[in-house]
């Protein structure tokens, strides 16, 4: 008889955003008339830029005619697109980054539930915590978990690093040697960031060790202070230590249209084999290449007028963060990230549960957030909001919270 992957079994129920969304669906239908405004999840609002709606019809049109149809995709990304994110993203920051060094993706979900592949499954993995709940999950459905303890909800095969208040949501650095270490560089969910010399520590330290930095700077993009780096790879070192995953999704808005990619340099090696090499056999042999017409909706992106229409899009969600801030610092809540990141941090009060709050949100303001719990044992008594809604529902959302 067959068997399944064991693994997945030691899973929670759902993804934590399949429950979210379980509990609106149940509140929604037992209160049709109320109104309900979603700073839950991270998805974007505004529609596609001008120039990615431009470039969508362009390469829409052209594969309506013979001579510039476009079957399979390069697995590993058109060069028109990889080309184009080399200069703009690394070498116009000084990053040493060549185009044979990146791989086009369908989005940086995927590139870091499938980057743990090409390592081994006794690797120690380390993660902030609280944590986007996908760098767990992957690796728990990989079998680096050893045993679960319920109470602290943690794992004994995996490091956490708490990341809270007392700290500054700074990890230290663990007093266990991982293998990979996962960062979220502006941080899911806390909003929170590392400096220039904080980061330079952390790839040090890995260099140091041996261990590979897996580094998510998917909200890079939302970066407003000059002493915190857009890319790992503007640190010394960082090309021997780390893997640095993006999004279009948060900068572009493609939540809907799907697009990332994950650099990968060739100095970046476990004894002589390249993970470079690792990747791009794992990428081309699971993986059929992103759609034409989104690269070239990803290469509209960073064409002049690309640029400034994005930054308008990136300013409109700060704006969101501001006054979700500001607003509940007024109602003397505890609050923290908005300024490098689209996500509100913050202390629930008088101790209450961090499901507790979502439930008292959801159901005195008609709000919806996200419980802190939700991302690790560090999360419990935090709760996130997102600054991806409209100004007019984000207005409306806190002179709710106000009215409590």
């Amino acid at each position: 008889m067959f068997k399944v992957n064991e693994n997945y079994l030691k899973l929670p129920g759902s993804y934590l955003f399949s429950t979210i969304a379980r509990k609106v669906a149940a509140y929604k239908e037992a209160h049709p008339d109320k109104e309900i405004i979603r700073l839950g999840i991270g998805d974007v609002t505004q529609p596609l830029a001008p120039a990615i709606i431009d470039a969508l019809h362009k390469a829409v049109d052209e594969m309506a005619l013979a001579e510039s149809f476009r079957g399979y995709a390069p697995d590993l990304g058109y060069d028109f697109l990889r080309n184009t994110i080399a200069w703009e993203d690394y070498e116009a920051r000084g990053c040493q980054i060549a185009a044979d060094e990146i791989f086009v993706s369908d989005g940086a979900k995927s590139d870091s539930g499938n980057i743990q592949e090409i390592f081994s499954e006794d690797c120690r993995i380390a993660v902030c915590d609280p944590v986007y709940p996908v760098y767990v999950d992957t690796n728990v459905m990989a079998g680096r978990t050893g045993t679960y303890d319920p109470a602290s909800e943690t794992w004994s095969r995996v490091i956490y690093m708490p990341c809270t208040a007392e700290n500054d949501f700074v990890p230290a650095f663990p007093s266990e040697n991982p293998d990979l270490i996962y960062l979220c560089v502006p941080n899911n969910p806390t909003g929170t960031t590392l400096t220039r010399s904080q980061l330079q520590g952390w790839v040090d330290y890995a260099n140091r060790i041996g261990a590979v930095i897996i580094y998510d700077a998917a909200y890079e993009a939302y970066i407003t202070e000059d002493d915190v780096p857009h890319s790992i790879y503007e640190c010394q070192g960082a090309r021997t230590c780390a893997i640095e995953i993006r999004s279009f999704s948060k900068n572009a808005g493609f939540t809907g249209v799907r697009l990332g990619f994950t650099v990968v340099p060739k100095d970046l090696k476990a004894g002589e084999v390249s993970l470079n090499s690792l990747w791009a056999r794992r990428h081309g042999t699971k993986f059929n290449g992103a759609p034409y017409i989104i690269q070239r909706a990803g290469e509209a992106c960073y064409s002049p007028e690309g640029k400034v229409q994005l930054k308008a899009q990136v300013d409109y969600y700060m704006e969101n963060a501001r006054i979700i801030k500001e607003g509940l610092a007024a109602c003397g809540y505890e609050v923290f990230g908005g300024v490098n990141a689209p996500y509100i941090w913050l202390k629930t009060p008088e101790g209450m549960d961090s499901w507790d709050f979502f439930d008292y949100l959801l159901s005195e303001a008609n709000v919806v957030g996200t419980p802190g719990s939700g991302f690790g044992p560090s999360g419990r008594g935090y709760f996130r909001l997102t600054a991806f809604g409209s100004h007019e529902n984000t207005k409306k959302a806190m002179e709710r919270i106000r009215n409590l």
